[in-house]
């Protein structure tokens, strides 16, 4: 310390001083030897050593600073002191911009990554995160800790009111990131709290109106269409903001929450499709067999009729006259055994021919083709 180090010297001067005055004290007055300024001294056995030793004590000390000369150099240090301790520089790391405020006045050029320095009192730097954001609107059971520092907001789900007076909740994640070259200006307009007043009021207005398209019973079935306006009515929303600070990532539409009323008729309404659906399939199913059966008694009608064709095609003259003889050679082969039988001849000679045994009324044959 700068206090001790004085009093060692100060000492030290004490101790050289009694020295120099013990050896003038101790050569003689007048004496040869120049005076006694070349007589050795013998003190502690060190001083002036033949063999060239270094003495501590014959080496000059340095002189102390004036009054003056001191308290100069005590009020650097102390500004030294205060220089440090108020941190007039700041590091901006990557994702992020430093944005340099002079006596209230924002830099229009924001600050890169990297060191920068800054006059205390007068200047200040503010450092904004530029990286990806994200907002989730969702129930609160719904959500884990979430903090600003991994960049992720959460918000209460969007509740909308449909026309019956019910509430319907809309779960969804906004991702969007503020324009680097545009973050002083944005700032300066809206502040630190600027998403709550570009992203939050926006997104819940855009969703009332989205979701006010379509009654409630078809909001299940319509999910993508309502996905589709949000993020179509948002974007368009943020692209007319003045200097269009804030440029729009994704939205994913997580789940609408429809109130246990409207789920249990939407229930109702579902099983009654699958119903219809099934009476009708079963109709349906009937409906292919019974033409299978329609379609086969046609068929074979069809070919019956074929069959019967081409027995009529057939049969020509030459086949009935040889039918007619077959006919006729049984008749005469019955006529052996039996003389009284009678023969009706069909008119034109055409076969069958009939013929009944005159012994016996009851019996009767018919020998056809």
């Amino acid at each position: 310390m700068p206090i001790d180090l004085n009093e060692h010297l100060k000492k030290k001067r004490a101790q050289n001083d009694e020295k120099v005055l013990e050896q003038k004290n101790d050569s003689p007055r007048g004496g040869g030897d120049n005076g006694g300024r070349n007589r050795p001294n013998n003190n502690n056995g060190n001083n002036n050593r033949g063999d060239g030793g270094f003495n501590l004590e014959s080496f000059p000390m340095p002189s102390m600073p004036s009054g003056k000369s001191l308290g100069l150099l005590i009020i650097v240090v102390l500004l030294i002191v205060i220089f440090i301790a108020a941190r007039p520089f700041v590091i901006v790391n990557a994702g992020e911009v430093g944005i340099k405020v002079t006596t209230g006045k924002y830099d229009p050029k924001p600050l890169d990554p990297g060191l920068h320095f800054f006059v205390p009192i007068i200047q200040n730097v503010i450092i904004v995160d530029t990286k990806v954001r994200t907002i989730n609107f969702s129930r609160i059971e719904d959500m884990g800790n979430i903090g600003r520092e991994q960049s992720i907001l959460r918000n209460d789900a969007i509740n909308v009111m449909d026309t019956s007076g019910m509430t319907i909740s809309i779960e969804l994640t906004v991702q969007y990131q503020l324009e680097r070259e545009k973050v002083p200006a944005t700032i300066a307009e809206y502040g630190t709290a600027w998403e709550q007043k570009i992203i939050n009021p926006v997104i819940r207005d855009v969703v009332r109106s989205a979701v006010g398209n379509y009654p409630t019973e078809e909001l299940p079935t319509k999910r993508d269409e309502v996905a589709s306006l949000i993020y179509t009515g948002f974007k368009s929303k943020l692209d007319a903001t003045p200097n269009q600070p804030v440029k729009l990532v994704s939205i994913q539409l997580r789940e609408i929450v429809l109130p246990e009323q409207v789920k249990t008729r939407i229930e109702g309404v579902e099983l009654a499709k699958r119903d219809a659906q099934k009476a009708k399939e079963e109709a349906n199913a009937l409906r292919e067999r019974a033409k299978g059966k329609a379609d086969a008694l046609e068929i074979e009608a069809r070919g019956q009729s074929e069959a019967n064709r081409l027995v009529n095609e057939s049969l020509s003259q030459r086949l009935l006259e040889l039918r007619q003889i077959e006919t006729q050679g049984k008749f005469n082969e019955a006529l052996k055994e039996n003389n009284n039988a009678q023969i009706f001849l069909t008119p034109g000679g055409a076969v069958p021919n009939i013929w009944v045994d005159s012994k016996s009324k009851q019996k009767s044959a018919v020998v056809g083709q």
